[in-house]
């Protein structure tokens, strides 16, 4: 066989190329729709727990990190969120006056404190996310485990696209399915 028939035409390469950038495009439709879609539950979140969007997110974070098995201190929050320390005092005293979160102390280090979720929130939060939860487990259901693993790197590759100074272990969730 020819050299030149074990290369890939102009043609062929720019039509590859074509549809690659079509792919691409979609993809970028398809995040940004994921993203709009978020913000709408986000808002119906906000709506139903009576709550700002700061607060939903912190309480959001909480229940990630509790997953992970990770403590969240009040300047992770801040940084989270990317607001003061001045700030996240004033959103963790509301959240603790209406008794969604408590402050405790660190279970390693006794000179600092920890946030936490109340039962109560966490049974709030889950009432208005479970049926939600429930409708992403369905449309993923006829996926192939295949899929939706390159969906998860997928994703992944777009958060750090999107925040790359967050911390990659702070975003990853033992139980994808769990929590959005």
């Amino acid at each position: 066989m020819d050299r030149m028939d074990q290369r890939t035409s102009p043609d062929a390469s720019a039509a590859s190329a074509e549809a690659r950038e079509a792919l691409i495009l979609s993809a970028l439709r398809g995040v940004r729709g994921f993203g709009d879609a978020h913000d709408r539950m986000a808002g119906s979140f906000k709506h139903g727990m009576r709550m700002n969007p700061s607060d939903i997110a912190a309480l959001r974070l909480l229940i990630i990190r509790e997953e992970q098995g990770r403590p969240v201190s009040p300047h992770e929050i801040a940084g989270h969120l990317r607001i003061s320390t001045a700030s996240t005092t004033k959103l963790l005293d509301r959240l603790s006056e209406s008794g969604h979160v408590r402050r405790e102390p660190h279970p390693s280090d006794r000179r600092a404190r920890v946030v936490t979720l109340t039962d109560a929130s966490r049974v709030e939060f889950f009432r208005l996310y479970g049926p939600r939860l429930a409708a992403i487990r369905q449309a993923l259901a006829p996926f192939a485990d295949a899929e939706i693993d390159a969906a998860v790197r997928v994703m992944a590759a777009v958060a750090d696209a999107l925040d790359p100074a967050l911390d990659a272990s702070a975003r990853s969730d033992p139980d994808p399915g769990a929590e959005a």
